[in-house]
């Protein structure tokens, strides 16, 4: 099993920061509400070999 990793991110709408649990193993997209406003965020989880898994997060309406 593949521990998944803590990334600190902030809301792309409201700016207040917030943890959000990822596994490595599992790029793609997906979308998850703001904890703080609720509003989604799209996710995309990219693999980089220098740099390991990051996220790019995008309001719905980028």
């Amino acid at each position: 099993m593949i521990e998944r990793e803590e990334h600190e991110l902030h809301c792309p709408y409201c700016g207040e920061p917030f943890t959000a649990l990822v596994d490595p193993s599992d790029t793609g997209r997906y979308v998850e509400d703001c904890p703080v406003c609720c509003r989604p965020i799209e996710f995309e989880a990219v693999f980089d070999p220098g740099m390991g898994v990051y996220l790019r997060l995008k309001r719905d309406d980028d």
